[in-house]
């Protein structure tokens, strides 16, 4: 997809499962500290449900990206 038509909130999606998806890698097979790394992802993901602040979705939006509702 495009820059044009992928949404912010799935760039969200796309960058938070990646970065689950490498912690678990990293604790695997460097150190299992890395694990905080997931923890941090998930805690994050959690209070944005709650407080609609994600910081990982300004930085997002700074690249260019619109949300769904942008895109309507």
């Amino acid at each position: 997809m495009s820059k044009k038509t992928m949404s912010a909130e799935r760039v969200l999606m796309a960058f938070a499962g990646s970065m689950v998806l490498i912690s678990v890698l990293l604790t695997w097979f460097v150190h299992h500290y890395w694990l905080w790394l997931t923890v941090f992802v998930g805690a994050n993901l959690f209070q944005s449900a709650f407080t609609g602040f994600c910081p990982a979705m300004m930085m997002i939006k700074k690249l260019g990206f619109k949300t769904e509702k942008e895109l309507a």
